[in-house]
């Protein structure tokens, strides 16, 4: 059930602003009703501001009415085109300090068997810096001596369906194709 920005404010106007019953406040703004008795109380939601859901579009007028001469009608929320906010799925990447340690394998990985990711491309995957992914490459970092190339999806680096979008656009870049497996036992039969 979809509910109205800012519950909480909202149920403090409707408290003080209307005569609906606990029931319908908390039916509407997704509390429990004994949550909403305690704003009524003054116990709970002391330093929030109510928010008008008519002022903004929540609710109209009429509807609020309707739903005071009946406690047992609920407010229902008006059903706008604006568009909803999105999660956000892309910015900074957290690596664990016990994960860093394995960026320069999982970086040897992917150079090995993915050479036609950029390094953007990789330093987006892993989240590292492009010098780091160079002295991998030239075997020039510090510690090359130790590197040994890890999937980096088996060191939770990165998802394995972030890794196929980064290989599938890299491949047409790279005009390379994928490799095309053959099935060896169908062959087999005919002998």
């Amino acid at each position: 059930m979809a509910l109205p920005l800012m519950p909480k404010a909202t149920a403090v106007w409707l408290v003080e602003n209307t005569a609906l019953s606990f029931e319908q406040i908390a039916d509407f703004c997704g509390l429990h009703p004994l949550e909403v008795q305690a704003i009524a109380d003054g116990e709970v939601a002391t330093g929030i501001v109510g928010l008008d859901p008519i002022a903004n579009g929540q609710i109209s007028k009429g509807e609020l009415e309707r739903c005071e001469a009946d406690a047992d009608l609920r407010l229902k929320l008006n059903i706008t085109d604006y568009p909803q906010p999105r999660q956000k799925l892309k910015g900074a990447r957290y690596t664990p300090v016990s994960k860093r340690q394995d960026r320069p394998d999982a970086i040897a990985w992917l150079l090995k068997h993915h050479p036609e990711l950029s390094d953007a491309q990789l330093s987006k995957l892993i989240g590292t810096t492009k010098p780091t992914i160079q002295s991998v490459r030239e075997k020039t970092h510090w510690n090359a001596t130790n590197i040994k190339p890890r999937n980096p999806v088996t060191l939770g680096l990165c998802t394995e369906l972030d890794l196929e979008k980064a290989v599938a656009l890299a491949r047409p870049r790279a005009g390379t194709v994928a490799p095309q497996y053959v099935d060896d036992s169908a062959d087999d039969s005919d002998e």
